[in-house]
């Protein structure tokens, strides 16, 4: 799966401030992307407010990025639930012709022990015309899915292609790393610690923070992967200080804020969530300000 190595985004569903989807915002920020370095879309994974938008709104978001991304890069399809027959269901459904492959997010609110884990993500892989990209997030699943799980599962199905591993922890990602199969891909899930990731064997981000700054961020990766540490570690360490600020309080929130100082669409998200305050606001233009005038 060279396609998955390198750089991935995370794409919000920008909405205008009635809160309905604002098609026209959302292909400037696939064109932003495309222009800027980026190597995947990822499509109606968490930072899209899925979980706050119907059948139909969902199937706008699709075609829009569809029809921007004109073939130019892979695009993956966020395809969970903590309904395992509801994951069967869609795969078994929907067209994805236009898809290299799937982000699954591991079963959420439920907190399944590590064999549930493993038998839901086995019925997916039994049934899925794609390869599979595993995600991991325990901050908000609940439960930690284990190295161990995460390999056994890498082992017995060859469309079990990659993790996105996102539970923060340096340690858990290079056990990963050293213990997985040949060609399995150990995507970073954190921004902060994506670095550190790539130089120790992983095979790039599913990132937020990435399509803020797509030119900073996917060239830091691109240099990490080639083992150009200090050149990396600068624009790293450019960039930090945003992916706090990005997740201080709530994500998609702090992403659209960004976007909003870079004229791409408004700030707007959806209940529960809320906008970031006006302290954190004009300290992310202030940063936006800082980074575009360099």
């Amino acid at each position: 799966m060279q396609s998955l190595i390198g750089t991935g985004v995370a794409l919000v569903t920008p909405f205008k401030k009635d809160f309905s989807v604002d098609v026209e915002a959302l292909k400037r920020i696939v064109n932003f992307q495309i222009d800027n370095g980026i190597d995947y879309l990822v499509v109606l994974g968490t930072t899209a407010e899925t979980a706050t938008l119907s059948k139909q709104e969902k199937e706008l978001v699709i075609q829009t990025i569809v029809e921007a991304n004109n073939g130019r890069l892979p695009l993956v399809l966020g395809i969970g639930s903590n309904n395992t027959q509801e994951v069967i269901d869609e795969l078994k459904t929907r067209n994805l012709s236009d898809f290299t492959a799937i982000l699954s997010v591991s079963p959420y609110y439920n907190k399944p022990t590590q064999e549930g884990i493993y038998q839901h993500f086995k019925a997916i892989a039994e049934v899925s015309p794609l390869p599979i990209i595993l995600y991991n997030v325990p901050g908000r699943t609940a439960s930690n899915m284990l190295p161990s799980t995460v390999l056994r599962l890498a082992n017995e199905f060859k469309n079990v292609v990659a993790i996105k591993e996102a539970a923060g922890d340096i340690v858990q990602a290079m056990t990963l790393i050293k213990n997985k199969p040949k060609d399995f891909l150990v995507i970073s899930g954190d921004d902060m610690i994506t670095l550190p990731m790539v130089l120790a064997g992983g095979a790039g981000v599913i990132s937020v923070i990435g399509e803020g700054f797509p030119k900073e961020f996917s060239e830091m990766v691109r240099l990490g992967l080639n083992k150009r540490v200090d050149e990396a570690y600068k624009l790293h360490y450019l960039l930090a200080d945003s992916i706090d600020m990005i997740f201080e309080q709530g994500n998609p929130a702090g992403i659209k804020e960004i976007f909003k100082s870079l004229g791409l669409s408004e700030n707007t998200v959806r209940l529960p969530l809320v906008n970031v305050n006006e302290d954190l606001a004009n300290r992310l233009h202030t940063f936006v300000n800082k980074i575009t005038n360099m």
